[in-house]
C-alpha cells in the first residue's frame, strides 16, 4: 500500500502560523484534526451546540471530499464540548448526517476551548472505500 502523505489546509490563519494541517491523508486513511466553528473571517458560527456541531460536521464532510472520501467512509468521530448538558443538541446534529453510517462516536467534556463562545471541537477519522460495501 502506498502511504504517501498529503496535508490539507482549511485556510485558518493559525495553521500556517503554528505549523499544522487541518487534515492529513496517508494511503487510504484520512484524519481531520480538531475543528471548531470558526469561519474564514475569524468569527465563530452558531449560537448553540447544535448549530456549531452541524457547521463543523458539514465543514469536515467538505474536507473529506477533497481527499476522495465520503461520509460513509468515516469510522470514528470524537467531540469535545464545554457543556455536557448540550449532548442532546450535539447528538441531534450528528445524527442528521451519521445516524445510518454509525461510526464510533465519543463525546468528551472539556473545561474550555480556544474562545469562550465555542461549544464544540470535533476530530474525525475515515478510511477511503470502507463505506462502499
Amino acid at each position: 500500500m502506498d502511504l504517501k502523505r498529503t496535508n490539507y489546509s482549511s485556510g485558518a490563519p493559525l495553521e500556517e502560523k503554528v505549523g499544522y494541517s487541518r487534515m492529513v491523508k496517508f494511503g487510504l486513511f484520512v484524519k481531520i484534526g480538531g475543528t471548531t466553528s470558526v469561519q474564514p473571517d475569524g468569527t465563530v458560527y452558531g449560537k448553540d451546540a447544535y448549530e456549531q456541531t452541524k457547521y463543523v460536521l458539514e465543514k469536515q464532510v467538505k474536507l473529506l471530499a477533497q481527499a476522495g472520501a465520503k461520509p460513509t467512509d468515516v469510522v470514528s468521530i470524537k467531540v469535545y464540548t464545554t457543556d455536557m448538558t448540550q449532548t442532546g443538541k450535539i447528538c441531534e446534529a450528528y445524527s442528521e448526517i451519521f445516524h445510518d453510517i454509525r461510526p464510533l462516536n465519543t463525546v468528551v467534556g472539556t473545561p474550555a476551548l480556544n474562545r469562550p463562545t465555542q461549544f464544540v471541537e470535533i476530530e474525525m477519522d475515515a478510511v477511503i472505500g470502507c463505506g462502499d460495501q
